[in-house]
């Protein structure tokens, strides 16, 4: 029950289904606010799940106000970013 196993690349899959997750409930009219504090194993106690299991972050999702603004960003070009070679 509280033993901890070993997995491969959970905090990959994790950060991956939550990029859909996001992405869906925006979709949907929703905002949403990722935060990771540290540390996370407060979150065990208080949701009483088991010391072998780490917490990776804390989505924060609701309705905007219907005069929230976003801010606009524009998108960097691919050779600001990264570089071939």
């Amino acid at each position: 029950k509280n033993k901890k196993q070993k997995n491969y690349y959970v905090t990959e899959s994790v950060g991956i289904a939550t990029g859909l997750l996001i992405t869906a409930l925006h979709g949907a009219g929703l905002a949403t606010l990722t935060h990771t504090p540290a540390p996370m194993k407060f979150l065990n106690q208080i949701l009483g799940r088991p010391q072998a299991e780490k917490p990776l972050m804390i989505l924060v999702v609701g309705y905007p106000e219907k005069d929230a603004k976003v801010p606009a960003i524009k998108r960097k070009d691919l050779s600001e970013v990264a570089s071939f070679h």
